[in-house]
């Protein structure tokens, strides 16, 4: 390689290695789940990030990292919108860019960079558009015996474990390296690094022996779940809804009649209901014969125009869940509250739409629902308060919060 007179020498073995530790990063991810790998990726991306003095370097080392953790991560986005999927994935690595830049070196590095990058993770939990937080690291230990630590911290606190064991190893296995193989005493001592992950381990014991609710003085609920199946890859634009719904009315129809079920669940967006009411619909006959035929509640999941729910907004949906009980009543309504960027509204629609943008597959904005997060089901024992959050919502904590005091959650 050439370099001008003056110019810094581009090394390529750290980009590479950055590059290794975020695909690591990635396959920790589902549907992979390979959860030991983020810990190995990022071990592998702190140890060359330590040792890059320029913070300009340190930057491009984290946008490399990151870049191709998170690329990969959420590619599924591509088949919802290529230009969102390339300029999502680039504007989160570069938050971790900016954490690699800011993030002191030195021996307290090994402190500063985990909760650098955690910050930067806290920032995709909030920015833009109320938080994307796709692909987080909290995500990548759903597989793990890490998860319990989310009791305490919620998912920070489960990325800021992963980052801190992944940076105090990618310290200490050097230091260990080197004085195995000089048989000498390394020019760095490991204190801070064993420090940090000794904190980890505290974390992960308090973890542990933390409360962990009230027990149940009841029975469980005995829940069917429906999922209608269908193409995969298909768009609701492409499938009529009276196809969806039939999917799942078909599933149903195999569940026999038990006496100890409690409750059938079906999805999000498996009943769309246009211009009319839900009530007035041939979907809801449908279901009322179902939940006639089994004797329990069913939890519905539906979009509808705006019009027919509890906030009705011209020209708009909402996608709601509703109970339906035996003899037809409708006794719960919950409308999702956390809707999704570009996917159920459009954020600056108008200047979208001025400069030319594709927007035809998100033709309509939906509207946001109203607390409380809570619908309740009758039993035989009495009645069951379920805490419902739709599909995306199960990203924030807040929508678990909400509904805290509910018996069962359902996602």
């Amino acid at each position: 390689m050439t370099v001008p007179a003056g110019a810094a020498p581009v090394r390529v073995r750290p980009l590479v290695i950055a590059a290794v530790g975020g695909g690591l990063v990635a396959l920790s991810m589902p549907p992979w789940g390979w959860w030991p790998l983020a810990f190995v990726g990022i071990a592998l991306f702190d140890a060359v990030a330590a040792d890059e003095p320029a913070r300009r370097r340190r930057a491009l080392l984290g946008f490399v990292f990151a870049a191709c953790w998170l690329y990969p991560a959420v590619a599924w986005m591509w088949f919802l919108t290529v230009p969102g999927y390339l300029v999502a994935a680039a504007l989160f690595a570069g938050m971790h860019a900016a954490a690699a830049a800011v993030a002191p070196s030195g021996r307290w590095g090994v402190v500063g960079r985990p909760a650098a990058h955690t910050l930067a993770e806290v920032v995709r939990f909030l920015f833009p558009f109320g938080g994307v937080p796709l692909a987080s690291l909290g995500i990548s230990q759903a597989a793990g015996p890490l998860l319990g630590v989310a009791r305490i911290g919620g998912v920070i606190l489960l990325t800021w474990l992963v980052w801190q064991v992944g940076a105090a190893l990618g310290r200490l296995v050097p230091i260990a390296t080197a004085a195995w193989r000089d048989r000498r005493r390394p020019d760095e001592r490991p204190s801070v690094a064993l420090a940090t992950l000794g904190a980890a381990v505290v974390v992960v014991i308090v973890s542990a022996l933390a409360p962990s609710g009230r027990d149940a003085d009841r029975r469980p609920l005995d829940v069917a779940a429906v999922q209608g199946g269908g193409e995969q890859g298909t768009r609701a634009l492409d499938v009529p809804s009276a196809e969806v719904t039939e999917r799942h009315l078909t599933a149903t129809r195999s569940i026999e009649p038990d006496p100890a079920l409690d409750l059938v669940v079906w999805p999000e967006n498996a009943i769309d209901v246009d211009r009319l009411a839900f009530v007035d619909s041939a979907p809801y006959e449908a279901i009322r014969a179902e939940v006639d035929r089994l004797g329990v509640p069913f939890s519905i999941g539906l979009t509808i125009d705006s019009e027919y729910s509890a906030r009705p907004v011209d020209d708009s949906f909402v996608n709601a869940q509703l109970i339906v009980e035996p003899g037809g009543a409708v006794t719960g309504w919950y409308e999702k509250v956390r809707i999704v960027p570009f996917g159920e509204y459009v954020p600056l629609r108008g200047l979208l739409e001025a400069l030319g943008a594709p927007l035809e597959n998100v033709a309509s904005d939906a509207t946001r629902g109203r607390e409380p997060a809570r619908l309740v089901v009758s039993r035989n024992d009495g009645p069951v308060t379920l805490g419902p959050m739709i599909s995306w919502e199960v990203f924030f904590g807040d929508r678990a919060r909400a509904a805290a005091d509910a018996d069962v959650l359902i996602n």
